[in-house]
């Protein structure tokens, strides 16, 4: 197992708040193994310095579900919830996203694997800054090496604007399939903005379905 200094070094974080960016031919290039396991990963963000957040967080919360899922669905950052419990999409918020994947015929951990941008939770549940984006973002490429989803479901427009590294409104970003690092990549309105906005639950069963029509082209076997 790589030492924590090693393991950073491999994410490309070096001292706290720099960032190194890895060349693109590099990033583009498919590795013959990814560069760091599950464990070396956890340990990883249960000890990330990387930016302000670690100061006010009460743990990094990586993930979960399964480690080999063909879904991988991207959220913002952790709540409170979450980052008291160490799991991403607990209590309202998580009860939704559950009903919302059921209706699609998935379950969490079933195939499913569910992440945020960030691996911190920002005090009051404010919008991510920009050098905490970048901060996290090795840990999300780290597992998106590690899973090798088929297809990923970004959940609110932060997570698709950073995601997609634009500034569209979600509304059109909605309805067709995008891309990311190679990955088909649908996006929909986060459950926590759903449960304020029912009359939007509608349009969110549209990018629902338009997934897993693009799922089904992927695995026609399935």
């Amino acid at each position: 197992m790589l030492s924590r200094a090693d393991v950073f070094d491999e994410l490309g974080i070096g001292p706290v708040w720099r960032l190194r960016e890895a060349p693109v031919a590099q990033a583009a290039a498919a590795p013959v193994r990814p560069r760091l396991n599950w464990e070396e990963l956890a340990d990883a963000v249960a000890h990330c310095t990387a930016c302000k957040l670690h100061l006010t967080r009460t743990q990094g919360v990586l993930g979960v579900g399964d480690r080999n899922a063909d879904w991988l669905i991207i959220g913002e950052a952790p709540g409170a919830d979450e980052d008291r419990l160490g799991e991403p999409f607990v209590g309202q918020a998580g009860k939704l996203l559950d009903a919302m994947l059921a209706a699609i015929s998935l379950q969490r951990g079933d195939n499913v694997y569910i992440a945020n941008l960030l691996k911190s939770r920002p005090p009051g549940n404010r919008n991510p800054e920009p050098d905490e984006v970048a901060a996290c973002r090795p840990y999300l490429l780290a597992q998106i090496e590690l899973i090798q989803p088929k297809l990923i479901l970004a959940l609110g427009r932060f997570a698709a604007q950073n995601l997609l590294d634009t500034d569209e409104a979600i509304g059109r970003l909605r309805g067709r399939v995008h891309r990311f690092q190679g990955v088909p990549l649908v996006v929909t309105y986060h459950p926590a903005y759903l449960l304020r906005n029912l009359a939007d639950k509608a349009r969110a069963w549209e990018d629902l379905c338009l997934a897993r029509r693009t799922y089904a082209t992927l695995t026609p076997d399935s």
